[in-house]
């Protein structure tokens, strides 16, 4: 932790107020509901927090720590001076404001620990390589029952209890459970629908691991899906595997993307691909760098994203299929390894 501080040091010309708490576990390893941490560029970096976590803050290594009230900003701006950069897609206007009333000079930031974050070291690489591992297993065993007659909620619900049972600290988040025409929205709720024979079924799960998550999503069949659902997924594979086999460090998140895109295009179901191909993924599920036709991100090795192209059929089904992904110099390494051919659940 004391040399990601080191690294932010180096990177910075003022002092540094971290108040993105995801932010603040990177650098320091302190995880709580409260905190501020202030990094200067000459080095040294002082944590505040309030009396429910400081004890647990004092036994940190590399910084300062100092006691404060639960209302951390108008205290620090009490106590700091002069231009002091802050988070400024973290910061609420109204706490902008009261860091500003004092003697502070707040200067707008964005990025700059995020961009720390975006390439993980051997540590993290471990931690999510376990919980890919975790997240496979729990699908895997989930795919030996029966999935018919249940409801997308009684599923997705099972997974979790699943990903628990193989060792996972949580899972990443809700799990997404989505058959038939549910399928076709890339974000869908899991209803009390009941799953019956003859369509797909989308399925987004995750593990959390030492607070890191993975994200994988498989596609499954109840059956013999009509030819267009099948005819779609075939091409979601092909795409999905062609920009596996095609994403490396130096390309842009846009490259990336069209790996993917390209071929759905021409297969005749580029509007029903609508989001992007993929994202960062570590302490959040969603974070730097992006892979999409928006991004202005260049893949770097190090970086773990997801590689995940989908095809939504409006009133009939979804396809997606993702695996996470460790950019190298010359490809990737999947942490994800369920099988990506269709399969079939009774």
């Amino acid at each position: 932790m004391t040399n990601r501080l080191e690294v932010l040091t180096g990177l910075l010309k003022l002092p540094l107020l971290v108040t993105n708490l995801i932010n603040i576990r990177y650098l320091t390893g302190f995880d709580s509901s409260n905190a501020a941490l202030l990094v200067r560029p000459k080095g040294g970096a002082t944590l505040y927090t309030d009396f429910r976590y400081i004890e647990v803050a004092r036994q940190l290594e590399g910084v300062d720590v100092q006691l404060t009230k639960r209302s951390l900003i108008p205290e620090l701006a009490s106590k700091l001076s002069g231009r002091i950069q802050f988070e400024a897609e973290v910061m609420p206007h109204l706490q902008w404001e009261r860091l500003g009333a004092g003697r502070v000079t707040p200067v707008p930031t964005v990025g700059l620990v995020e961009s720390l974050r975006a390439v993980k070291d051997a540590e993290e690489l471990a931690s999510l390589a376990r919980a890919a591992r975790v997240a496979d297993r729990a699908f895997e065993a989930l795919t030996a029952e029966t999935w018919v007659g249940r409801s997308e909620k009684e599923v997705s619900w099972r997974l979790r209890e699943l990903l628990h049972a193989h060792g996972a600290e949580d899972a990443s988040f809700d799990a997404i459970v989505a058959w038939g025409p549910n399928g076709a929205q890339p974000h869908a709720t899991p209803r009390d629908t009941i799953l019956e024979v003859r369509s797909l079924v989308v399925v987004d799960w995750g593990a959390k691991i030492d607070g890191y998550s993975s994200d994988c999503t498989r596609t499954v069949s109840t059956g013999s899906p009509p030819e267009r659902l099948r005819e779609a997924y075939e091409v979601c594979r092909l795409a999905q595997q062609r920009a596996c086999n095609g994403i490396k460090a130096g390309m842009t998140g846009i490259e990336a993307d069209l790996l993917a895109r390209d071929p759905i295009m021409d297969a005749g179901f580029g509007a029903e691909f609508g989001h992007g191909l993929g994202h960062g993924v570590g302490l959040e599920v969603h974070e730097a760098p992006r892979l999409s036709t928006e991004s202005d991100d260049v893949l770097a090795t190090g970086n773990v994203v997801t590689i995940e192209p989908g095809i939504y059929l409006d009133g009939l089904g979804g396809i997606r299929i993702e695996d996470l992904a460790v950019v190298r110099d010359e490809g990737v390494d999947l942490l994800t390894s369920f099988p990506k051919e269709l399969i079939e659940v009774s």
